[in-house]
C-alpha cells in the first residue's frame, strides 16, 4: 500500500502540536479577563478548528486529487457567492468596521479562508488544462487578471486587504512555476503595485499602517502600539525565553495574544531559540512540499501543491515579519496556530490534499 510522504506528515504534526501548546497558553490572557470567553475560544479552535481539520485532512488525503480538478470552477464559483454574501443582512457580521463573517445562528466564519483554497484549485485547473498555451498572454496571465478582478472587488468592500494580497501572490508564484514568460510575470506585479499604492493613497487605515512601519515609535499608545508591545514581548524573550506558559505581555498588553500577536508570545516564552526553530519548521514544511510538487503525477497536482504550500508559508511569514516588524502589520493569523477554526480546518484540509498527492507518487521517492 502506498503511503504518504512521512518527513512531511512529521512536519505538520510538530507544527499543530506546537500551535495547541502555543495558542492554550496565549489564551490564558482571555482567562484572565473572562473565564466563559476562554472556554468559548478553546472550543472553537480546538473543537471545530482542530475537530473538523483533521476530519478534512483524513478525507481530503483520501480522495483522489483528480476529484478537485473536476469540480474546480463549482468550488471556485460557490466560494465567490459565499464570501460576497457577508454583505446579506441577514447573513454578515460585521467586527472592527470590516463584513468578514457568516453568522449561521451559535456559529460564525470566515468564507474567505474558502475563497484562497478554491482559487489555488481552480488556478492550477486552468493552468494545467492551458499547458502549451501559457505562454500566451490571453491563456496565462489575462484569465489572472479577470479573477484578481473579480475578487478584488469583493474583498476590497469588506475590506480585506491582506487576503487580497495573499491571493495575488500566491498566483504569480503559480504563473512562474507554470513557466509563464517573465515579461507578463513582472508586468503584473508591477500592475499589483500600483494598485497597491493607489489603495494606501486613498484608504486612511492603510496609509497609518503604512507609516507604523516606518515610524515604529510615533505613536506608542496608538498605531504603534501593537508593534511595539510585540518588540517588548520579543525582546524579554532573550536567547532562551521566560519558559512555556510565563508571557507577562499576554496579560492585557498584546492586542490578541491568541490571534494577530501568537508569534509574539511565542517569542516571549521560548525565546530566540524557539523563535528560529519554528521558522525553520515552515521553511522545512515549504521545502518539503516543493519536492513533492516536482515529483507529482502530473501539471494539476504539482501546481496544485504548489499553490498550497505558497499560500500557507507566505501567510504564515507575513504574520511573522509583521509581529518582528520587518513587514506592515497585516493581522494575518499564523498557519495551524492563531485563532480561528474556518482557517485551521481549511488548511489542515489542504494539506490532506498535499498528503494524497505525494502517496500517489510515492515510488519515485526516497524518503
Amino acid at each position: 500500500m502506498k503511503k504518504p510522504d512521512r518527513f512531511f506528515l512529521i512536519i505538520v504534526f510538530l507544527l499543530l502540536a506546537l500551535g495547541v501548546a502555543m495558542f492554550i497558553s496565549a489564551s490564558l490572557g482571555i482567562l484572565a479577563k473572562n473565564e466563559k470567553t476562554f472556554y468559548s475560544v478553546l472550543f472553537s479552535q480546538l473543537v471545530l478548528g482542530f475537530g473538523f481539520g483533521f476530519l478534512g485532512m483524513y478525507f481530503c488525503f483520501k480522495i483522489n486529487y483528480k476529484f478537485w480538478r473536476k469540480f474546480s470552477f463549482f468550488f471556485f464559483l460557490g466560494s465567490i457567492l459565499l464570501t460576497a454574501a457577508v454583505f446579506i443582512p441577514t447573513l454578515g457580521w460585521s467586527h472592527g468596521g470590516a463584513e468578514r463573517w457568516i453568522q449561521l445562528g451559535p456559529i460564525s466564519f470566515q468564507p474567505v479562508e474558502f475563497l484562497k483554497f478554491a482559487f489555488v484549485i481552480y488556478f492550477a485547473a486552468w493552468l494545467s488544462w492551458a499547458k502549451s498555451r501559457i505562454k500566451d498572454f490571453k491563456f496565462g496571465v489575462l484569465p489572472f487578471l479577470i479573477m484578481i478582478a473579480v475578487i478584488a472587488l469583493i474583498l476590497l468592500k469588506q475590506p480585506d486587504t491582506k487576503s487580497l494580497i495573499l491571493i495575488i501572490v500566491t498566483g504569480i508564484s503559480m504563473l512562474f512555476v507554470s513557466s509563464v514568460p517573465v515579461k507578463y510575470i513582472l508586468g503584473t506585479i508591477l500592475g499589483a503595485g500600483l494598485l497597491f499604492g493607489t489603495l494606501v493613497y486613498f484608504t486612511p487605515y492603510l496609509q497609518e499602517r503604512v507609516k507604523t512601519f516606518i515610524n515604529p515609535a510615533q505613536d506608542a499608545q496608538g498605531s504603534s502600539y501593537q508593534i511595539q508591545q510585540s518588540l517588548i514581548a520579543i525582546g524579554s524573550g532573550g536567547v532562551f525565553g521566560r519558559g512555556f506558559g510565563q508571557s507577562i505581555q499576554k496579560f492585557g498588553y498584546l492586542p490578541e495574544p491568541q490571534g494577530d500577536s501568537i508569534f509574539a508570545v511565542l517569542g516571549e516564552e521560548l525565546g530566540f531559540i524557539g523563535a528560529t526553530l519554528t521558522i525553520f519548521l515552515y521553511l522545512l514544511f515549504m521545502l518539503r512540499g516543493f519536492r513533492i510538487a516536482n515529483r507529482s503525477p502530473d501539471s494539476f497536482s504539482g501546481l496544485l501543491v504548489y499553490g498550497i504550500v505558497i499560500l500557507i508559508t507566505v501567510q504564515s511569514f507575513m504574520h511573522i515579519a509583521s509581529v518582528i516588524g520587518v513587514f506592515p502589520l497585516t493581522g494575518v493569523p499564523l498557519v495551524f496556530m492563531s485563532q480561528g477554526g474556518t482557517s485551521l480546518m481549511v488548511y489542515m484540509a489542504a494539506v490532506g490534499i498535499v498528503l494524497n498527492v505525494s502517496k500517489l507518487s510515492a515510488r519515485s521517492r526516497s524518503v
